[in-house]
């Protein structure tokens, strides 16, 4: 099947509402044979509040949203997903919680073989990768491994900034700290 991504850095930018920025992106991605997303709120602690607004903003393009946390069995929910979106937040929190509704193996068969679309934002984006070695987020929790789904060859870093050259600020920028992450051998590209 054919890997079918759309993977964002943030949900929402200055001024704007939430996936404002990418609304017709999600459109145009998820098209007309996809009636309802699954959405895994599980990198913020108020799920509830979360599947609200994932819910009101892809109803509001056309799409009915299930949130995987409402489901009493989260595996059959993936199994029975016709599109699956990961939202933002803590990654350490939100790769925990794949690990330990055993949702890794099961997200990433839909969307390596049976070719269902996936979208990630921020965090969401960070567990498609290979591993959350490059997230900025703290560990808040601690999952049983930083590998991730692996639906690409490489990892993210949402959200990165570019040095600022006329910052006063002596401490490490991000590039520097992706710099140490490929200091280690065999680590992946970042992008």
């Amino acid at each position: 099947s054919r890997r079918r991504l759309l993977l964002v850095s943030n949900s929402t930018l200055h001024g704007g509402g939430y996936l404002g920025h990418c609304q017709q992106h999600i459109k145009s991605f998820l098209g007309e044979k996809v009636k309802r997303v699954l959405f895994v709120p599980y990198a913020l602690h108020d799920r509830d509040a979360y599947a609200r607004t994932a819910r009101e903003k892809f109803e509001s393009l056309g799409y009915g949203l299930d949130s995987i946390h409402e489901s009493c069995d989260p595996v059959e929910a993936v199994r029975k997903s016709e599109a699956i979106f990961i939202g933002g937040g803590n990654t350490f929190r939100l790769l925990k919680a794949l690990y330990d509704n055993s949702l890794i193996q099961e997200i990433r068969k839909r969307v390596l073989e049976d070719g269902i679309p996936y979208m990630g934002s921020s965090a969401g984006t960070n567990v498609a990768t290979i591993s959350i070695n490059t997230t900025n987020d703290m560990p808040i929790v601690y999952p049983p491994s930083l590998q991730a789904l692996g639906l690409v060859p490489f990892n993210i870093n949402p959200h990165y900034l570019d040095p600022d050259l006329k910052s006063t600020h002596m401490g490490e920028t991000r590039e520097e700290r992706i710099n140490q992450y490929h200091e280690e051998p065999n680590t992946p590209p970042v992008l």
